[in-house]
């Protein structure tokens, strides 16, 4: 990328799109584009296409999205696939009619089977049933790749999606009611070292393992991905299947490549915090996918590796909670 082009990240103000505007400028990018839902509502089409047609972004970082946790997804399921589809939808169209260059678009490891292989590569999309409490949310990411896709085989577009595995970091969510894991727990514990409690729930049965990804890690990778030359672009935006034959969207999944338990994510950010009580699993509550590790051999040939170790991560996540949340 060139650093004087106009870049649009999209969702800016969240976990990761924040992290990529930090990323972004420290790569001496001087005209990183931005607006707040408040300025603009991208689940509005003539809104989005307007902007689209005024600012001539050449790259797009589609980082935009409703997101959340188990409950959250449970209970929103609607707002989880409508909203979503809508930002999505209205963004690559409006990034094809005004000729953006390339485009970004962040998915999620959820969009694989419930029980797909491990590690899971990247061609493992629409080969089993996904979990069912975010459903409406991985069909969404779903259709955002084919998407992606389709406009490539179409238009000739260079739009490709990216899957993090799961993220935490800098200006996280730590809603108790729409939270990921890593920021409810960070928030569960820090609650119950500041009031005494003996203990601390977690739930289901710590027994899932999960891969988890520092924000400023996913960025790193995703400025990296933008930057690659041509050749080495092109080669992974997968091929023309109704041609080829071959199954290969353009899809690179972004993780550190090892998971670790529930049990002993708990028992770290407890350590991180310095919370000295009891963990209580609540084994009542749903588990969710038993297991979710990505094949990250596709980026780690390009080039690219993760860098923060779990526990570093960890440590600043929490200073960041305690600097702007707590």
């Amino acid at each position: 990328m060139n650093t004087s082009e106009r870049i649009y990240v999209a969702g800016h103000s969240g976990l990761v799109g924040s992290a990529v505007v930090r990323a972004l400028r420290a790569e001496g990018s001087s005209n990183v584009l931005t607006r707040t839902h408040d300025e603009l509502d991208l689940t509005n089409q003539t809104a989005t296409e307007i902007f689209f047609a005024e600012e001539k972004p050449a790259y797009v970082f589609l980082a935009a999205a409703r997101v959340g946790g188990i409950v959250a997804n449970s209970t929103y399921p609607a707002e989880f696939i409508r909203d979503n589809l809508a930002i999505q939808t209205n963004i690559i169209h409006a990034a094809y009619k005004n000729n953006v260059r390339r485009l970004l678009f962040l998915g999620s490891s959820c969009i694989y089977p419930k029980l797909a292989p491990q590690p899971i590569k990247e061609d493992c999309l629409l080969t089993g049933s996904l979990e069912p409490t975010n459903r409406p949310y991985a069909l969404a990411k779903i259709a955002g790749i084919e998407m992606c896709w389709s406009y490539n085989r179409q238009y000739g577009t260079q739009y490709l999606a990216v899957m993090p595995s799961n993220l935490y970091g800098l200006g996280d969510n730590y809603d108790l009611s729409n939270s990921h894991v890593i920021p409810a727990l960070i928030r569960k514990f820090h609650e119950a070292k500041q009031r005494n409690e003996k203990e601390v729930v977690v739930w289901g049965t710590g027994t899932p393992k999960r891969e988890f990804l520092f924000s400023e890690d996913m960025a790193d990778a995703c400025v990296f991905i933008m930057g690659l030359p041509d050749k080495q672009y092109v080669s992974l935006l997968g091929s023309d299947d109704s041609k080829t034959g071959k199954f290969e969207p353009p899809l690179v999944n972004i993780g550190v490549g090892r998971d670790v338990t529930i049990k002993y994510l708990a028992e770290t950010v407890r350590h991180v915090v310095g919370y000295n009580g009891k963990i209580v699993f609540d084994t009542r509550k749903p588990d969710g996918t038993p297991r979710k590790l990505l094949d990250v051999s596709r980026l780690s040939q390009a080039g690219w590796q993760a860098s923060t170790q779990f526990e570093e991560g960890l440590t600043r996540a929490y200073k960041d909670y305690l600097t702007n949340q707590a």
